[in-house]
């Protein structure tokens, strides 16, 4: 099993950077696809991102490709999305999870085992 604490979340003017962490507990973690999803009010959790278990491939929704980086760094347990020239559109909790099928990276919220808290993000017009 793996435990998953999401931070970095806050507000910023559009245009702006944000970075999220996603730190995991467990031995295991490296053996995990791990996989960023957002919710805006009114709406259905949505895929962000994902990167699999050895960080060599990633995985993008259009809406976010080329502003979103995930990347993970396997020795502290944490995978990291950075987002840069944010949108008011971009405003939603986000929620990092992990899988434990490595085979497949998941786009939906189905696909995912464990799931974080979330994590706040709110970008000004």
């Amino acid at each position: 099993q793996v435990q998953l604490v999401e931070s970095g979340g806050g507000l910023v003017q559009a245009g702006g950077s944000l970075r999220l962490s996603c730190a995991a507990s467990g031995r295991t973690f490296s053996r995990y696809t791990i996989g960023w999803f957002r919710q805006a009010p009114g709406k259905e959790r949505e895929f962000v991102t994902a990167i699999d278990w050895s960080g060599g491939s990633a995985y993008y929704a259009d809406s976010v490709k080329g502003r979103f980086t995930i990347s993970r760094d396997t020795a502290q347990n944490t995978v990291y999305l950075q987002m840069v020239s944010l949108k008011p559109e971009d405003t939603a909790v986000y929620y990092c999870a992990a899988a434990k099928n490595i085979y497949i990276v998941g786009r939906l919220p189905d696909a995912y085992d464990y799931w974080g808290q979330g994590t706040q993000v709110t970008v000004s017009s």
